[in-house]
């Protein structure tokens, strides 16, 4: 016990500092990949790699549409490691949680030569915003908005809807001494009776597609639902077919969509709290 206890002193304070503070990131952490659209004159290789299809590119006549869907994405960096032209780089971005689905979605239209180079940028539609504004001060008052929304802690009910574990390992984490979700007062709960929120994982097999609406319907109002990682988002390496319906929005209407394969607990974080916000749209003052 005394070794223990010295042990336990020797090491300190472990939890992170996140979100009132930067995260400690591991230099080997992988976030999201991006890319430079007006210089980028060859996509054709990185889409060919893409094993999600995230990254696809449409070729109609002299022009080219080149569409990179962060809900598809795996960050895996095959496009990456693919591209010859030094226009995609692996960041170690993760707040890329988003209320719209379509957020995530950018897409590029080029003029392209006969040999499928393509010329210069004609125009971009960029999905994929910047956090917003208010989520910095959501987060630096997570413990006065959890109390004002809902006058005490958060509680989530986590629901695997057919995934294979890689986010419920993650989202384990979050109870885990670094990242002590619990210190927000957020914690998760068993039943759907006790809970606010509605954390969604697996492209939703057709075997679970009952259970999750029995779920999100035993939960109180309002209540709100996060899709976690690219399989809750829309299917991921599964996609729609016979087996699964291929995303939880096809299932229960979603509020917030967490990119990643798997989500990291910095990420899962992030879209937790920013999808408090949505609670008080949904009819508690925020």
């Amino acid at each position: 016990m005394f070794k223990i206890l010295k042990k336990t002193f020797d090491t300190g304070l472990v939890t992170t500092g996140y979100p009132d503070a930067p995260p400690r990131l591991s230099e080997n952490f992988r976030g999201a990949p991006r890319f430079d659209f007006d210089n980028w004159r060859d996509a054709r290789p990185a889409a060919e790699a893409c094993p999600t299809q995230a990254l696809s590119i449409r070729d109609r006549g002299a022009v080219r549409e080149v569409t990179m869907d962060y809900g598809l994405c795996i960050f895996c960096g095959e496009c990456c490691a693919a591209d010859r032209t030094g226009a995609v780089l692996m960041t170690r971005e993760f707040e890329l949680a988003v209320r719209d689905k379509a957020d995530l979605v950018i897409t590029a239209q080029y003029d392209i030569g006969a040999d499928g180079v393509q010329q210069h940028l004609k125009q971009i539609h960029c999905g994929l915003q910047p956090v917003e504004r208010d989520t910095a001060a959501l987060e630096k008052h997570v413990h006065q908005a959890i109390h004002q929304t809902l006058g005490r802690s958060l509680a989530i009910r986590e629901v695997d809807a057919g995934s294979c574990n890689g986010c419920e390992v993650e989202i384990t984490a979050l109870n885990n001494p670094v990242y002590d979700l619990e210190r927000l007062g957020i914690h998760f709960v068993a039943s759907p009776r006790h809970a606010d929120m509605l954390l969604v994982t697996g492209p939703v097999t057709r075997n679970m597609e009952l259970a999750l609406i029995k779920t999100y319907r035993a939960c109180p109002e309002p209540k709100v639902v996060v899709a976690v990682g690219a399989c809750g988002i829309g299917g991921g390496i599964f996609g729609r077919n016979y087996a699964t319906l291929g995303g939880a929005d096809q299932a229960v209407p979603v509020d917030v969509f967490i990119p990643g394969c798997p989500p990291r607990p910095h990420a899962l974080l992030h879209g937790i709290l920013l999808a408090l916000g949505r609670m008080g749209e949904k009819g508690l003052p925020l």
